[in-house]
């Protein structure tokens, strides 16, 4: 029997995947689910019911949480990247490194094949695509979504002829979940004019006081809450999502080019993605000098935009890590904000090392470091060139 990978999530589209390959095609199906941290033990547990029932051969949950952080999330959180400053890469971040995982776990099991759910309209069948075929060139990608061209109406008819019982009606929705956020798919996104309705969201709005959030830094990654400090910056990151997520914060919905070339709408939710690179964006405002922003937002959009499209093995990737990471030396501090319902409020910083310490002046109101006299020279020493021109052209115009 012909051994195949299955990235499995237990959604729709891997259900469907796993019984297809395993009753139609006679695969030896060896289902993987990588978790990157949007799976609770429960659900896992209910994941892998489900998984059996559909008579594969192996179930197995590699998780790379920690992994995905130091890999990956880390440079995030330095470049504050936000794809079309909007989205936080919650998804196309972590597939990356599922598909770097499953691939060398299809290589340590001898499997002929590796198989995925996407569809052939979307961004993850390249990410998939590319990074298997650096990493096992030779292995066969079997695709089967794409390849009959199903829609999620076809595959729920599919499923529940063949007696799988799963929720159906939330199944309309794409849901992907990690520790990076969610996002959702579904009819309304598929439009441009729709929003998606409360009940798509995976997290329902609770909180309805505002409160009070401290997040504290060192060198540019976060390693306290509230005073609690964490030695996995993980800990850190799902403390923040389970104090701000029951707000609300971070829904929204992402318009962006997909890598096939046309435009594609997904909504998200990130609340704890947002929060720390918005909180981690303010104290390098207070950190880093002109010049160190000016490049970083240059080469972090760059990095943002590669690995969104699966360039993540790409050796310039590596490059552009080592500069985020060198920019981060004296990004230590603690960011005060204010959690609102659907909303969040930046309220300032305290850092060892803000530039804006008073000892050199008040901007608009008084400075330390030089005269008046100073300007003056400086001001028309820095206008010199374009005095110059300006009086040349003039006076030809005469």
């Amino acid at each position: 029997m012909k051994k195949t990978v299955l990235a499995y999530s237990g959604g729709l589209d891997t259900t469907f995947c796993a019984l297809h390959l395993s009753k139609d095609l006679g695969y030896e199906v060896h289902a993987v689910l990588i978790n990157t941290g949007g799976f609770s033990a429960d659900e896992l547990q209910a994941v892998e019911s489900r998984a059996k029932s559909l008579g594969i051969a192996s179930f197995t949950v590699l998780d790379v949480t920690k992994t995905y952080y130091e890999e990956v999330i880390k440079y995030l959180v330095f470049g504050n990247v936000l794809k079309n400053q909007t989205y936080p890469l919650s998804v196309s971040a972590e597939r990356i490194l599922q598909a770097k995982t499953l691939a060398e776990y299809a290589k340590k099991i001898g499997a002929k094949s590796i198989a995925h759910g996407s569809t052939g309209a979307g961004n993850d069948q390249v990410r998939f695509d590319m990074i298997f075929q650096t990493i096992i060139p030779d292995i066969e990608i079997i695709t089967p979504i794409r390849d009959l061209k199903l829609s999620r109406e076809e595959e729920i008819a599919y499923l529940k002829k063949h007696g799988v019982s799963m929720n159906f009606e939330k199944a309309a929705y794409s849901i992907n979940k990690g520790i990076w956020g969610t996002s959702v798919g579904g009819k309304e996104t598929l439009s441009s004019n729709q929003t998606l309705p409360e009940s798509a969201w995976p997290i329902q709005a609770s909180k309805t006081k505002s409160e009070e959030l401290i997040i504290g830094f060192e060198k540019g990654e976060i390693k306290s809450v509230n005073g609690e400090t964490f030695k996995n910056p993980v800990d850190a990151i799902l403390k923040v999502h389970e104090l701000a997520s029951p707000f609300g914060i971070g829904r929204d919905i992402h318009v962006g080019d997909t890598i096939i070339g046309i435009k594609g709408r997904v909504g998200f939710e990130a609340a704890a993605a947002l929060i720390i690179i918005k909180s981690h964006q303010l104290l390098e405002k207070h950190t880093l000098t002109k010049w160190q922003t000016f490049w970083k937002n240059q080469l972090s959009e760059f990095y943002g935009n590669h690995l969104h499209e699966g360039h993540y093995l790409d050796p310039v990737m590596r490059n552009l890590e080592a500069f985020l990471e060198s920019t981060q030396e004296f990004v230590t501090g603690s960011v005060k904000l204010i959690l609102h319902p659907f909303r969040f409020q930046l309220v300032g910083i305290e850092s060892g090392h803000d530039l804006m310490a008073s000892k050199f002046g008040s901007y608009g109101e008084m400075n330390k470091g030089y005269t008046g006299e100073d300007v003056k020279g400086f001001t028309r020493i820095l206008g010199n060139q374009t005095a110059i021109f300006h009086q040349v052209n003039h006076h030809e115009e005469d």
